[in-house]
């Protein structure tokens, strides 16, 4: 029973005001994203709120991270959008469904550990490229609807809310934190253009948001192999974007906190919003830094904050979509710009003449592809690997081999550094196979078998010796490193010297 009291956080001591307040906050600014987003990809508005409804509700209860946000996002939207032009919103439904079990499935075989392997400086390209994908996205609303910059009076009036916004939300904070400052800054923006009967863009001026509960719908498709091989494609790419950038959000929140959140267990949340998303008539969706930014910020660290901001979007949808609609773009502008600048890792700019040249590299790479691509999962992607390359390149030039020759006549080379495919070519360098004595001693005391390159390594050098006659023994081999040859015995044969450090006994392997 405790197990399930656990998932409401009962024993967390919960600020239900700041939490509450939080949440209102957060419902605002999914609006409008929730809107573009939909729209990016092919569909109506109502899909892209009804997914942040589903979204944020669901993984607020069950996800492994409290006070982070879920919703519809860019990075799905781009990768449902061709599926939702060539064969229409019910198989966008079937493959956020599909999506959603994979996610499932990673996050019951506990592959949200492989987040281990994402290098700091893939985060910060990461952090710092979304940072600017935010700002940037926010520019659209100093455009008219010819797609050509304001100016005049409305750009002022423009510049001037958003500024209002800014300045609050930066100030409000040093005098007080009894009350959120974005919520303070939208209701102020809000008071003065009605006040005033200011003429400037609202949400209304997007789309409407007036509607239902979200309808439980089961895809309206053929369920055949066809359908499928159709569907499978897209459902696994928002499958990974989703799990990738939920989980950087995760340890971004992290942090910011200095808690600990459950990546394993979020997953498994992503993955059933996304089923019952795709059930209820919404684009499927992941993490949303900005929001859980937003969120963190005002204090918010429980479950009641996501709780309360997916509620709130769905009582502005169904009851008071007529006032919502008022509320100025500027205010959420202005909003989502100091998001962007809360988001960037301005300490990151100091490694540039500290760090290794590698890795500010990889940090500016991955800022580019996020920028330019607009695809989280790829820009990680790419950064990881490269920081892969570089890495196995640099211990690749690290083996080495001290020789010396004893008083039998017995010639020694102690290996050190690690002995894996890429260093296997500096390995076999080593060697003078024609002109070293009869028996030979290879000491890994200071190095280590790792992988099957190794091991063919080891197997073509004391071909090489025997071919010649000669006799090859392995020295100071570790545990895991004699494990791993006794597996492959049926490709190397040379005999093991007894081992004073490991107390492994003379025998052939």
């Amino acid at each position: 029973m405790k197990k399930y009291l656990n998932l409401f956080d009962f024993s967390q001591k919960v600020n239900y005001k700041t939490e509450v307040l939080s949440g209102l906050t957060v419902a605002l600014a999914l609006v409008p994203e929730a809107i573009a987003f939909s729209i990016i990809a092919g569909l109506s508005p109502l899909t892209g709120l009804y997914a942040a409804f589903v979204m944020g509700l669901v993984t607020s209860i069950l996800g492994g991270r409290p006070g982070m946000i879920s919703g519809a996002t860019g990075a799905i939207a781009v990768v449902i959008v061709t599926l939702a032009k060539s064969h229409g919103v019910e198989y966008v439904f079937a493959a956020v469904v599909l999506a959603g079990i994979i996610q499932m499935a990673a996050g019951f075989l506990k592959l949200g550990k492989l987040m281990r392997l994402v290098p700091q400086p893939v985060i910060f390209g990461f952090v710092n490229g979304l940072a600017i994908v935010i700002f940037m996205s926010q520019l659209v609303q100093f455009k008219g609807a010819d797609g050509n910059w304001l100016s005049g009076t409305p750009m002022y009036i423009l510049l001037a809310l958003v500024g209002v916004t800014m300045f609050v939300i930066w100030g409000l904070p040093k005098v007080t934190k009894a009350f959120p400052a974005s919520l303070a800054a939208i209701l102020l923006v809000f008071g003065i253009v009605v006040f005033f009967n200011i003429d400037t863009r609202t949400i209304g001026d997007i789309a409407s948001i007036k509607g239902g509960f979200p309808p439980f719908h089961i895809p309206n498709i053929p369920w055949s192999f066809e359908t499928l091989e159709i569907i499978f494609p897209y459902a696994v790419i928002v499958a990974g974007v989703g799990l990738i950038e939920s989980l950087l959000t995760l340890n971004i929140i992290d942090e910011i906190t200095e808690t600990r959140g459950r990546g394993n267990k979020e997953a498994v949340a992503q993955g059933t919003a996304n089923i019952l998303s795709g059930l209820f008539s919404g684009m499927g969706g992941c993490a949303m830094i900005g929001q859980s930014l937003i969120n963190t910020s005002n204090g918010a660290r429980a479950r009641l904050s996501g709780i309360v901001a997916a509620v709130m979007l769905l009582v502005f949808i169904m009851f008071g979509a007529s006032l919502i609609e008022r509320v100025p773009m500027a205010a959420l502008t202005g909003l989502m710009i100091m998001v962007a600048i809360g988001t960037f890792e301005w300490a990151s700019l100091r490694t540039f003449n500290k760090m290794p040249k590698s890795d500010v590299l990889v940090m500016v790479l991955v800022t580019l592809v996020t920028i330019f691509l607009h695809n989280l999962a790829l820009a990680v992607l790419v950064g990881v690997i490269i920081s892969a390359l570089v890495f196995s390149w640099d211990n690749a030039k690290r083996i080495r081999a001290r020789k010396h020759v004893d008083e039998n006549g017995v010639k020694h080379y102690e290996i050190y550094g690690p002995l894996f495919f890429g260093s296997v070519s500096t390995f076999n360098e080593k060697f003078d196979v024609l002109n070293d004595p009869d028996e030979v001693v290879i000491d890994f005391r200071e190095s280590r078998v790792a992988d099957m390159s190794a091991i063919e390594a080891l197997n073509k050098i004391t071909e090489r010796y025997l071919k010649v006659g000669k006799k090859v023994h392995l020295k100071h081999l570790s545990r895991d490193c004699k494990r791993l040859l006794k597996n492959a015995d049926e490709i190397i044969d040379v005999n093991v010297l007894e081992d004073p450090t490991y107390k492994v006994a003379v025998d052939k392997i």
